[in-house]
């Protein structure tokens, strides 16, 4: 029953890393007809309805006033945070490039379950993590045409805050279940999102274009809902540490989407930057 368990936690944690995997295009696409504050407080509104919806229907139970910081930082991290600041760091640089950041999402995931869980790790650890976070500095620091120093720093942001979101809500739905983790977080965001889309409203919509509509609906659907019901499954199954790791995959399936269907160029360094730092993040996690 173990190696039963495990596997549906890989199958999981899989599915969701291939539906994240589109958000930063779909996001890169959506930005063409939407401004940043907009996108990223519609996503949220339509996502919690979605959510409440199904909380409603399935007749979950509140969460105690104790889970309330916890989902709080969710959707800090993870609502609010992580969408935003990749939305405005998509008008400075191309979703190909951004892809790059990804990789160092396990590795903020990891710090924060050190700094939130107790753990200790190796010495090694630190040493892996050290030179990935260099390869992305340097990467970002290079000049391959795409670069913006404003972009990298919101997107080294935007990773800072979705490690905590994801360490945080991975540890709240052991016992909350992973739907209803990032439900309750889009629940709790709403009173502010809802305000924030009626104030950047777009004055007319003769300018948005399908891609953009079709930006705005996938993540929204897939990216703040959908991808959580997988991915916080996963972790909770097969275990964080283990489950983690297949977030390494996600710049490949992100570069290579971005290359497909945007067209965007995808260059030689990214590919080899991309691949540096997912093998310092895979013996980082080894040594956690």
């Amino acid at each position: 029953m173990q190696s039963a368990g495990s596997g549906s936690g890989w199958g999981n944690g899989l599915l969701g890393v291939i539906i994240f995997s589109g958000s930063l295009p779909a996001t890169r696409v959506a930005v063409g007809g939407f401004s940043a504050l907009f996108l990223t407080s519609a996503r949220a509104v339509i996502a919690a309805l979605i959510g409440v919806a199904v909380l409603g229907l399935l007749r979950q139970a509140r969460p105690t006033r104790g889970d309330l910081v916890s989902l709080a930082i969710v959707a800090i991290g993870v609502v609010v945070g992580f969408p935003l600041l990749t939305a405005l760091a998509l008008q400075h640089i191309t979703s190909a490039h951004s892809i790059v950041f990804i990789g160092l999402l396990p590795l903020s995931t990891a710090i924060f379950g050190v700094l939130r869980g107790g753990e200790r790790p190796q010495p090694m650890f630190w040493l892996f993590a050290i030179l990935g976070s260099a390869t992305v500095a340097g990467f970002a620091l290079s000049n391959d045409g795409s670069a913006s120093l404003t972009g990298d720093l919101l997107m080294v942001a935007a990773i800072v805050l979705c490690g905590l979101g994801y360490a945080e809500g991975a540890a709240l739905s052991r016992r909350l279940g992973g739907w209803q983790v990032i439900s309750w977080a889009l629940l709790l965001s709403l009173p502010l999102m809802v305000p924030v889309a009626v104030l950047t409203w777009p004055s007319t919509w003769s300018g948005v274009g399908a891609p953009a509509w079709i930006g705005l609906a996938y993540v929204s659907i897939f990216s703040m809902f959908v991808g959580f019901i997988f991915w916080y499954r996963g972790l909770a199954i097969g275990g964080i540490a283990r489950v983690g790791q297949l977030q390494q995959l996600q710049p490949f399936f992100g570069l290579a989407l971005a290359g497909l269907l945007l067209h965007e160029p995808v260059a030689w360094s990214m590919i080899a930057a991309t691949a540096l730092v997912v093998a310092c993040v895979f013996f980082a996690r080894r040594f956690a």
